[in-house]
């Protein structure tokens, strides 16, 4: 199993994740947050196509994580996945009423989704978005965990998270940069919220929770790109796991991550 981060930050996100057994493989895209054109520029940098893609799976209802995934399902036949929630508000902002409805899937937290090669498995996360849920991926042998998007940890979070052998965990912003920012206070408030994002601090303590033996890959994502620098989430990442910052990927906006295995 392997994943990359085709781009991650409040610009656009997109991660894909890819098992395979044998002479079988299946890829899936978690978040589709840039235009199609720009999206199918990233697939190609990652030696994809969206013919490559077996589902999407929608986290939730952000622009910078729905993007062109309605366009890029319907015309290429791609399933979407997301939850009931996610999809009430899609469908109430967007122009979803020409959608074909054969493609949509519809999960909640607890479910364990059986694509190909892959299993999915979504938890509930507290975010300011309807029914968001983020992932735990396994293709039977090894674990997978995508957390963004989430304002606090809780302790169902971390029984999530627990036994990943990699990780792509938000590190949205350094709390003092945050504060002494240009943002307005109610942007501020926002974000640093419960149901916000998380500092580097709130991921660092996420990751300390979660260690085990078995966790040997760490990348930091969704940084900001006026409240965080890449050396500040690594050095938070690094600290928790007792490891040197140089240990700790980091995806980027403009170039996202490079596949890495699990």
């Amino acid at each position: 199993m392997r994943f990359c981060s085709l781009g991650s930050g409040s610009g656009g996100n997109a991660t894909a994740i890819e098992a395979s057994q044998g002479i079988t493989s299946t890829c899936v895209l978690i978040d589709c947050g840039f235009s199609e054109r720009e999206l199918k520029r990233r697939l190609a940098r990652a030696g994809l196509v969206p013919e490559d893609l077996q589902a999407l799976f929608i986290t939730h209802e952000h622009g910078d994580h729905v993007g062109c995934a309605l366009a890029l399902s319907q015309r290429y036949r791609i399933p979407l996945w997301t939850s009931r929630g996610t999809w009430r508000a899609i469908a109430s902002t967007r122009n979803a009423a020409a959608f074909d409805q054969a493609l949509l899937h519809l999960c909640r937290n607890g479910d364990l989704l059986e694509l190909g090669d892959l299993q999915l498995q979504p938890f509930a996360v507290p975010h300011d978005a309807n029914e968001p849920l983020q992932l735990r991926a396994s293709d039977g042998q090894r674990r997978f965990g995508l957390l963004t998007d989430t304002g606090s940890s809780t302790p169902a979070l971390i029984a999530e998270l627990q036994g990943c052998n990699a990780m792509l965990l938000e590190c949205n912003h350094d709390e003092d940069m945050l504060r002494a920012g240009r943002y307005p206070p109610s942007l501020k408030r926002r974000i640093l919220g419960s149901h916000g994002h998380l500092s580097n601090a709130a991921a660092a303590q996420i990751l300390a929770d979660c260690q085990h033996a078995g966790l040997k890959r760490v990348a930091a994502a969704h940084l900001s790109e006026q409240n965080n620098t890449p050396a500040l989430a690594a050095l938070a990442l690094a600290s928790a796991l007792g490891a040197a910052p140089e240990d700790i990927l980091v995806a980027s906006q403009a170039e996202g991550l490079a596949w890495q295995s699990v």
